[in-house]
C-alpha cells in the first residue's frame, strides 16, 4: 500500500524558515504527482504546492517566492521561507498517481497523517 510520513512540523516565529518532509513508500508507479496541502479547522483543504515525475512545479499565490517544492529519491519537501502567521496549518503531503498533477479541484488520491506548523507574530 502507498504511505506518507510527513515530517517537520513545529512551532517558529513570523520570518522563520521551516523545511518539511515526506517520505513515500509502497508504490511501483512511474509517473506521478506530489503535493503538499494544508488546512486550517473549519476551513477546506488547500493546495499549497505540486511537483511531477518531469519536475515540474506549481505554487498557490499566497506561498509563491516564498515556499519551494522539490523531491530526491522517496522524499518530497517543502522549504518554507518568510512563515507568516496565515500559514499556521496542518499540512499534508499528497501524491496521485498521473502523467500530470491533476487540478486541485479534483484533490489527490493519498494522503499522509499531517503535520502541525505553527507560526506566531
Amino acid at each position: 500500500q502507498v504511505q506518507l510520513a510527513e515530517s517537520g512540523g513545529g512551532s517558529v516565529q513570523a520570518g522563520e524558515s521551516l523545511r518539511l518532509s515526506c517520505v513515500a513508500s509502497g508504490y511501483t508507479y512511474s509517473e506521478y504527482c506530489m503535493g503538499w496541502w494544508r488546512q486550517v479547522p473549519g476551513k477546506e483543504r488547500e493546495e499549497v504546492a505540486a511537483i511531477d515525475a518531469e519536475g515540474s512545479t506549481r505554487y498557490a499565490d499566497s506561498v509563491k517566492g516564498r515556499f519551494t517544492i522539490s523531491k530526491a529519491k522517496n522524499t518530497l519537501y517543502l522549504q518554507m521561507n518568510s512563515l507568516k502567521p496565515e500559514d499556521t496549518a496542518m499540512y499534508y503531503c499528497a501524491a496521485d498517481f498521473t502523467s500530470r498533477c491533476p487540478d486541485p479541484v479534483y484533490g489527490m488520491d493519498f494522503w499522509g497523517q499531517g503535520t502541525l506548523v505553527t507560526i506566531s507574530s
